[in-house]
């Protein structure tokens, strides 16, 4: 069961369109921000430590209902899943 669920609602006239925050369970805050990518078609996820530094940048993967995706396993204890068919992030310490 996830800590936190981010509504994922972008917003066309913001730069990025989306931008949210998260902590894991050792108090680190990031920030993650997503842009569409028009040659692409999709969503790319951004993550970044609280000092700005650029720490993941890649296409936002959606998980289905039954299997986690772990979007930032390789830079942090928190899990961060997005659910494409609620439209959501989900974050688990």
């Amino acid at each position: 069961m996830p800590d936190t669920i981010i509504p994922f609602t972008p917003d066309e006239n913001s730069a990025p369109p989306f931008r949210a925050q998260f902590s894991d369970a050792a108090g680190r805050l990031y920030t993650i921000s997503t842009w569409w990518n028009m040659a692409g078609q999709r969503w790319y996820l951004k993550v970044e430590d609280s000092a700005e530094n650029t720490l993941l940048f890649r296409p936002l993967i959606g998980s289905p209902r039954n299997y986690d995706i772990n979007l930032t396993g390789s830079i942090s204890s928190a899990r961060l899943i997005f659910r494409e068919d609620d439209q959501a992030f989900e974050v688990t310490q």
